[in-house]
C-alpha cells in the first residue's frame, strides 16, 4: 500500500468504530434540528451554559490567584477571577440581557473581521482571487448590519442559530465520515 492510500493515513483500524461516528452524527443533527425549532429557548439555555462556564472558570481563576499568590500577577489573577465570577453569575441571572450582550460582540466580530478582510483584499490585489476576500468582508459586514438593524429582537435567536447550524453542520460531517469509514472497511475486506 502506498502512503496516498487511505489505508496508509491510518484509518483501517477505525472502521470496524464506523458506527459511533455515524451515531454521533445522528445525535448532533437531531441536536441541531431540536435546536433549529426554538431558536429563543436554545439561545436561552445556550447563554446560561455559558454563565455558567464563566462562573467555573472564574473560581477557578481564584483558587488559582491564591495558589500562586507569590505569583507577581497575583493581582490581575484575582481581578480576573472576580470578574469572570460576577460576569457569569450576572449572565446566568440575567440570560436575556446576557444573549444581547453576547449577539452585541457577535456583530461587532463580524463588522471587525468583514473590515479587516476587505483591506487585506484590496491590499493584495495582486493575487488571483483577491475579490473573494473583498466579497467574504461584504458579507460579513451586510450580516453585522442585519443584525444591528434588527436589534435587540435579533439578540433572542442569533446565538441559538449559530449553535444549531454548527450542531447541523458537525453532524453531517462526522455522519459522512462513518459513512466514509464503512466503505472504506468493505473495500479492505473485499481484497
Amino acid at each position: 500500500m502506498t502512503s496516498n492510500s487511505p489505508h496508509g493515513l491510518g484509518y483501517l483500524h477505525l472502521t470496524s468504530k464506523w458506527g459511533w461516528f455515524v451515531a454521533l452524527g445522528v445525535a448532533l443533527v437531531l441536536f441541531g434540528i431540536f435546536a433549529l425549532v426554538d431558536v429563543v429557548a436554545f439561545t436561552i439555555v445556550s447563554v446560561i451554559f455559558i454563565g455558567a462556564m464563566l462562573l467555573v472558570g472564574g473560581i477557578f481563576q481564584i483558587v488559582h490567584a491564591f495558589m500562586t499568590k507569590t505569583w507577581a500577577s497575583f493581582g490581575l489573577n484575582l481581578l480576573m477571577g472576580i470578574i469572570y465570577v460576577i460576569g457569569g453569575f450576572l449572565i446566568m441571572q440575567e440570560p436575556v440581557q446576557g444573549s444581547l450582550v453576547i449577539t452585541l460582540m457577535v456583530i461587532a466580530a463580524l463588522a471587525v473581521g468583514g473590515i479587516i478582510r476587505i483591506m487585506v483584499g484590496f491590499r493584495h490585489r495582486e493575487m488571483a482571487s483577491w475579490w473573494l476576500l473583498v466579497l467574504s468582508g461584504v458579507i460579513s459586514l451586510i450580516l453585522a448590519l442585519m443584525l444591528y438593524s434588527t436589534f435587540p429582537g435579533s439578540g433572542l435567536w442569533v446565538l441559538g442559530t449559530l449553535i444549531a447550524v454548527e450542531l447541523l453542520i458537525q453532524g453531517f460531517t462526522w455522519l459522512q465520515f462513518g459513512l466514509a469509514l464503512r466503505r472504506l472497511g468493505r473495500h479492505a475486506h473485499a481484497q
